[in-house]
């Protein structure tokens, strides 16, 4: 993959795709602008060459049609203020009127374009919507981790039709962050791995087997795991298809001698609900029809002791429903544990980069991730679809 750094992209007209799906609240303000942040240097990069900068990004799951509280207009003003020079929003991402807009700019001008996913063509990766947004530019980069493992026109298709495609600052930066903990990693490298269900990273614990010297797992997904050991899980979520699955990666942990951590106890709820009646008990005394909700104090404990000694820590899923604050604590003890490590941290954007954030322990994380699905690719062993389009 060829970087934006290798290439001569003085005055050229220059087309990026970045992640602007920012959160917007009721009066669409912007309640967090981590993700326009982090492309700030690849931005800039672009405008210090006297390029004219043209900006694509998506936001929210409009589904293919045009609803205005899914416009990027506020971002285009973050992005003003941001930058410190005026940023044109486009009425669309392509088109006659989006052409002729792009046709008159100058050298450092900055156009936005709207929503790709206004087109359902985006989604679908559809090769005539790519060539209209290939059309508008010389030069193409791709600065959008958190959608490269999607197989989208504005990623993949794109690069068909673009004479030179290349990767901006940060997705090079994420690629080399993850590159750095898998392919030579100081050891011990320690793998925690939370979420909800075990059906959604079968494949990242496997390949994770071939590389990890310890597995910490946490979320609902562990109830599964706990369920194939003979605890009775009560009402707490489990996935019974794959018990045996749980058992077998268990297994080769052991065969791999790859120390495999569950949880000792838990924070069990009579209901889902921050309201619910709460107890903390050992994990082979779940109330009946009661459920687990978090990782409990004997655990933090456990999961503490077994980072001691690591010096790289990959993370990807929170340890319970951190969501709510009743239920929050055992996530927010691991964060913490991992900041006050002197190991290599790298975790996983979506949940668990909010759960850092949550934590306010943003600075003492080596590297957050932009993008949870992306990042679970990589932990995958898979090549990212756009990173390919990009490599071909």
């Amino acid at each position: 993959m060829k970087n934006i750094k290798d290439i001569n992209i003085d005055g050229k007209r220059v087309l990026i795709r970045v992640d602007f799906n920012v959160p917007l609240d009721e009066h669409l303000n912007i309640t967090d602008d981590a993700r326009i942040q982090s492309v700030l240097p690849t931005l800039r990069y672009i405008l210090d060459h006297h390029s004219k900068l043209i900006i694509a990004s998506h936001l929210g799951r409009p589904k293919g049609e045009v609803k205005p509280k899914m416009s990027l207009s506020p971002v285009a003003k973050r992005l003003e203020s941001l930058l410190n020079k005026e940023v044109v929003m486009a009425k669309d991402c392509i088109g006659p009127e989006v052409e002729h807009l792009v046709g008159k700019m100058n050298e450092g001008d900055v156009v936005l374009l709207e929503n790709l996913r206004f087109h359902p063509e985006e989604q679908k990766n559809d090769d005539a919507f790519a060539q209209k947004l290939a059309g508008l530019c010389e030069i193409f980069v791709n600065d959008a981790f958190a959608v490269s493992h999607r197989i989208n026109a504005s990623v993949v298709a794109v690069t068909k039709h673009v004479p030179i495609s290349v990767g901006g600052f940060l997705l090079q930066r994420e690629l080399d962050y993850f590159q750095k903990a898998m392919a030579d990693p100081q050891r011990p490298l320690v793998a925690i791995v939370g979420g909800a269900k075990v059906s959604g990273k079968i494949d990242a614990l496997e390949n994770m087997l071939l590389h990890v010297d310890k597995f910490i797992v946490g979320g609902a997904m562990a109830n599964t795991f706990l369920k194939s050991a003979g605890y009775n899980m009560e009402k707490s979520m489990v996935e019974p298809d794959l018990v045996e699955t749980a058992a077998s990666i268990m297994k080769k942990a052991i065969e791999n001698n790859i120390k495999f951590y569950l949880p000792v106890d838990a924070v069990a709820a009579s209901r889902f609900d921050a309201q619910a009646e709460i107890r903390i008990v050992p994990v082979q005394e779940i109330p009946k029809n009661w459920m687990t909700m978090d990782i409990g104090p004997a655990t933090v404990m456990l999961y503490s002791e077994a980072l001691e000694d690591a010096k790289t820590i990959i993370w990807n899923g929170p340890m319970g429903v951190f969501e709510m604050d009743a239920f929050s604590q055992g996530t927010s003890a691991i964060v913490h544990r991992v900041a006050d490590s002197q190991a290599l941290s790298i975790v996983g954007g979506g949940d668990t980069g909010a759960a850092v954030h949550n934590s306010g322990e943003t600075d003492r994380i080596t590297y957050i991730s932009t993008g949870g699905g992306a990042f679970l690719s990589l932990m995958e062993g898979k090549t990212l679809p756009a990173v390919a389009a990009l490599d071909n």
